[in-house]
């Protein structure tokens, strides 16, 4: 039973990790792009693995089979020609002692029940992959630092309304003394974070550096959005406005933060996970 359920978890993880990663983007859920081969190698590695464990089972089923027969071939030979001699008390310590180490020599010991419960979380990958990182997430985790920019800014293109990643706006707002975004209309896309006092609403990305076990969360709060309330959790939207103005732009002191004019919902890219600058509507 216990090389059962290996063999079971084996293949039913092995398939799971195959099925997002060949057949959909499900996997960058989780990871990104450059890890795809790794997936797909250790599925089939999983996989294989849990073939090979059901046959072994099979294999050691037969051996212990014929070591029981064995054994009993041999004990029947014993009494037969062991005659008085048999019986002494070296013979019964020696028999004795062969007996305890072929008890010992089989696992008789099953897989508790609970053990089962393990096939629930490899079923749902082949069946029913966990959800994304979102704003729950976002909600619960505090704003990635902007790496100080240290070979200055040039300057910004005179497109308007101007296509900013979330890095580089936060970076513009808090980093480049010669203001430039200031008065200028940016157009940011994320997803939506509520705020828990109630004033605005969060614009957010999670990054992935490796996977999601070591993602990091870059927000932009919001005022106003055109409609009485505030987006719902979780939508991607590509936002229209100006900096709101506080503190000393350029510095430290002024938040990354906008004053919506427009907002706009847009598809989730594919690569949800960066802080790159989807195609969006003008």
């Amino acid at each position: 039973m216990r090389r059962l359920l290996q063999s079971l978890l084996l293949k039913l993880t092995g398939l799971g990790l195959l099925r997002i990663t060949l057949f959909d983007d499900t996997y960058l859920r989780y990871v990104k792009p450059g890890l795809r081969p790794v997936l797909i190698a250790s599925g089939v590695v999983l996989l294989l693995l849990g073939i090979a464990a059901a046959f072994s089972r099979t294999g050691n089923g037969g051996h212990a089979h014929d070591d029981h027969d064995g054994h009993a071939s041999d004990d029947q030979d014993g009494h037969a020609s062991g005659g008085h001699e048999g019986h002494t008390d070296g013979g019964h310590e020696a028999h004795a002692h062969d007996g305890q180490e072929g008890h010992d020599g089989h696992d008789h010991s099953g897989t508790p029940k609970i053990a089962w419960l393990l096939v629930l979380p490899a079923l749902s990958l082949l069946l029913f992959a966990p959800p994304a990182l979102g704003a729950y997430t976002a909600a619960r985790s505090g704003a990635k630092p902007v790496a100080v920019q240290k070979k200055g800014f040039g300057p910004l293109p005179a497109t308007s309304p101007l296509p900013l990643t979330l890095t580089d706006f936060t970076k513009r707002v808090q980093q480049d003394r010669s203001r430039a975004i200031q008065g200028r209309t940016v157009r940011l896309t994320g997803f939506v974070t509520p705020d828990a006092t109630g004033d605005g609403w969060y614009l957010t990305r999670i990054i992935f550096t490796c996977c999601a076990a070591d993602s990091q969360t870059v927000k932009i709060h919001v005022y106003g959005s055109g409609s009485a309330e505030p987006p719902a959790a979780d939508t991607w939207l590509a936002v229209t406005g100006t900096w709101h103005p506080a503190g000393t732009l350029g510095t430290t002191s002024a938040p990354a933060a906008l004053d919506a004019r427009l907002t706009t919902p847009i598809a989730q890219p594919i690569n949800a996970f960066t802080d790159d600058l989807p195609i969006t509507p003008g």
